[in-house]
């Protein structure tokens, strides 16, 4: 059977950005940033994203395409003979599953708030409230498996109809949800009161938080985030890369 690929390059790209935007982007990264100085950890940050992320991220790249296999397959086939680079797959299959066991759940939680707020389960409820609903959700095991369940059954539904029909299709229109609804909370966030306070306690370089909490501590922070959101280091990119054309350049990518 002949292999799919991406009907798109904006395919493509999109689905790259899905699987690296997540909580480690959305929630994380400000809060850190914040907390390790604004401005001067973002610096920090860009470096590791440009010295470190983008060689490893087009390394990636070139070996799923190079393959055309996964990160399960990928080092079988491309490895000098006697070498060991096929044990790579194990941490990468490892992780995988490791980040499916924690992003399944993280959904099927998202799922029951969503129900919870059709119904009006959080009407005049206030931090506290909502929280001790999360507190009791997390008490409830079986209708935590229940909601993953569903979520799983979902995701394979989707990889059921293949890569244009299904992963592409329906990636394209949650990537674009994702960033209208970013965008909505980006200008509600700078509306509100002291606004100006929190954006600048975000952005402006304090290189005293810096030194504060100690540059290893902050360099390692800001490497670790770097890997974050470029997904790297599982294996997830070289799945990408194989669909990758040999007409395209990984950098351009």
């Amino acid at each position: 059977m002949e292999r799919e690929s991406f009907s798109s390059r904006l395919g493509f790209i999109l689905i790259s950005a899905g699987c690296a935007i997540g909580l480690g982007n959305v929630w994380r990264f400000p809060f850190i940033t914040g907390l390790y100085g604004g401005a001067s950890f973002v610096l920090i940050y860009l470096c590791f994203l440009l010295l470190l992320g983008l060689p490893i991220m087009v390394a990636e790249f070139a070996v799923g395409r190079a393959s055309v296999r996964s990160a399960a397959k990928s080092f079988d086939v491309l490895e000098p003979a006697g070498t060991k680079w096929h044990l790579y797959k194990y941490g990468a299959i490892a992780g995988n599953v490791l980040l499916m066991m924690f992003y399944t759940t993280v959904s099927g939680w998202m799922l029951y708030y969503f129900y919870k707020m059709a119904v009006g389960g959080f009407v005049g409820l206030d931090a506290k409230g909502v929280g001790n609903v999360f507190g009791s959700l997390l008490s409830d095991p079986v209708t935590m498996a229940g909601n993953m369940i569903i979520i799983v059954l979902s995701c394979f539904g989707v990889c059921y109809l293949g890569v244009k029909a299904g992963v592409e299709r329906i990636t394209k229109n949650m990537m674009a949800c994702l960033l209208l609804l970013m965008l909505i909370l980006a200008v509600n966030s700078i509306t509100l009161p002291n606004s100006a306070a929190g954006l600048k306690y975000y952005l402006y370089p304090d290189f005293n938080r810096v030194l504060e909490h100690g540059i290893r501590e902050v360099v390692f922070a800001a490497m670790g985030q770097a890997f974050f959101t470029l997904s790297l280091g599982i294996g997830a990119l070289a799945i990408f890369g194989s669909y990758i054309g040999k007409e395209q350049r990984l950098t351009g990518e």
